[in-house]
């Protein structure tokens, strides 16, 4: 249904993303009328050209790792090549069936969707020009309105996106597999890619300006995936900054900070997300911006008249179960409910690179900062001793760390598939679980999930495989 000028509605969401639509359908699954303005897909980032995609590309490397390693098993399997193409079609079904589902969930739903560059023209009311621009703008009134506009790839001054130098948007739709590549930062994204070009073949080689890869996670993560991708062959330098590029026929070439010089065919630039709230009217209308960022209080409201503010325009973790979590909290204090503010320790991370890096809560640095260093208690369980772990031939650790005497403030995790054990790390945090109580519950065996039992039985003081 197209709006019309008149058109008035509950909750009007700017932005379609995670937070945006998750906005949107819990505002009109509580009987609120709803509109979702979107320039793009509905789904944003995360669905078209972020999470969902990368992944793929990650599942279609382990699989590629997997025919390499196939005598190791007794399987007699020889890796060929990447097919490029194929493996694009790959990525683009599975986005395509993912993003089919949700347009329809969103009609369901009875949701108005409009298409085009929304703009906050006063404290209820959002202009959207389309994308042709050929129409007269339509004007929407919303008694209240969210702003879930998302994020963009950042980069660095004097260094421009464009032919060699690309972003993990333009990554994301390459043709060919370079034969080597520069990768700058060694966060997150950054690594993801990393470690997907090192499983297609490439040689590679990441630059990050602080003391480690993955900086945010525990020291002891870090220091771990540095050595697996020491393994790997993956290369990196650590506390050193990009100072040029200069790009030729033959590739690129970038020069640090330190003075050395570093040849590629391809550079990534993997410096982080900004926010995207330029040119929509915000600042216009009383809202107060932080680096781009959106202030707002523990109730994701702005302070100005009914405008409220999700996922990566809120500073804090950009992630988008995160914005998801926001927007369905967003969406029930509109409707009279009362949900619980956000608990930005207790979102869980996962770096899908290989090996996966996952974790929730404080790390160990945090935790003395806030408890000191006798008020903290850490321990880690060495995924040697777990049978499933041991079957599938991966290496890494859990750790813990706890106050002492007192319940788990973080569990960090490292080995192939931990991604999948942090919803259990999730709940133990958040619920401020003492390790008793998760030493007494029944783990399955044999499950990696095993390892986060025997973790708790022996930080609990009742070790029953040797742990380091």
């Amino acid at each position: 249904m197209a709006p019309t000028p008149d058109d008035t509605f509950d909750v009007v969401v700017l932005g379609a993303g995670s937070g945006g639509y998750a906005a949107a359908l819990r505002a009109a699954q509580l009987g609120l009328t709803v509109a979702l303005v979107e320039e793009g897909k509905v789904g944003g980032t995360c669905l078209h050209s972020g999470c969902i995609p990368t992944k793929a590309l990650l599942h279609a490397a382990e699989l590629a790792d997997g025919a390499r390693e196939g005598a190791r098993f007794g399987v007699r399997s020889t890796f060929e090549g990447i097919d490029m193409a194929a493996v694009a079609a790959y990525k683009d079904g599975v986005v395509a069936g993912l993003f089919k589902g949700l347009e329809g969930l969103v009609s369901s739903r009875g949701i108005t969707v409009v298409r085009g560059h929304g703009r906050l023209v006063g404290p209820d009311t959002v202009e959207v020009r389309a994308a042709h621009g050929a129409e007269a703008p339509a004007r929407l009134v919303g008694r209240h309105v969210v702003v879930a506009t998302g994020s963009f790839p950042r980069t660095l001054p004097g260094l421009e996106i464009g032919g060699r130098v690309v972003t993990s948007e333009q990554a994301l739709r390459l043709d060919t597999v370079p034969r080597s590549v520069i990768v700058l930062g060694g966060g997150v994204i950054g690594v993801e890619f990393a470690s997907v070009w090192r499983s297609f073949g490439a040689e590679v080689h990441v630059v990050e300006a602080l003391d480690h890869l993955v900086p945010a996670e525990d020291d002891a993560l870090s220091k771990a995936l540095e050595r697996a991708f020491r393994k790997r062959g993956i290369r990196f330098t650590l506390g050193d900054r990009f100072e040029k590029v200069a790009e030729d026929d033959s590739g690129v070439h970038v020069r640090l900070a330190s003075g050395a010089t570093l040849d590629a065919d391809l550079l990534l630039v993997a410096v982080g997300r900004g926010p995207r709230t330029a040119g929509i009217g915000l600042e216009e209308q009383g809202v107060t911006l932080d680096r781009g960022f959106v202030v707002v209080d523990e109730r994701l409201h702005t302070g100005v008249g009914n405008v409220w503010a999700v996922g990566d325009v809120v500073p804090g973790l950009q992630l988008a179960h995160r914005g998801f979590a926001q927007g369905i909290a967003v969406a029930e204090r509109i409707a009279g409910l009362t949900p619980a503010p956000l608990d930005e320790a207790t979102v869980p991370r996962v770096t899908y690179s290989d090996p996966e890096v996952a974790s929730v809560g404080l790390t160990e640095r945090a935790a003395v900062e806030q408890h000191g260093a006798d008020g903290v208690e850490t321990l880690e369980y060495n995924l040697a001793g777990n049978g499933r772990s041991k079957i599938l031939g991966t290496q890494g650790f859990v750790k813990l760390v706890r106050r002492k005497d007192g319940p788990v403030l973080g569990v960090h995790m490292i080995g192939a598939r931990v991604g999948e054990l942090v919803g259990e790390a999730q709940l133990v945090v958040s619920w401020d679980a003492y390790p008793e109580d998760v030493a007494a519950l029944v783990h399955a065996h044999p499950t990696q999930n095993e390892a986060l039992g025997e973790a708790h039985l022996a930080l609990a003081g009742k070790p029953l495989h040797a742990h380091n």
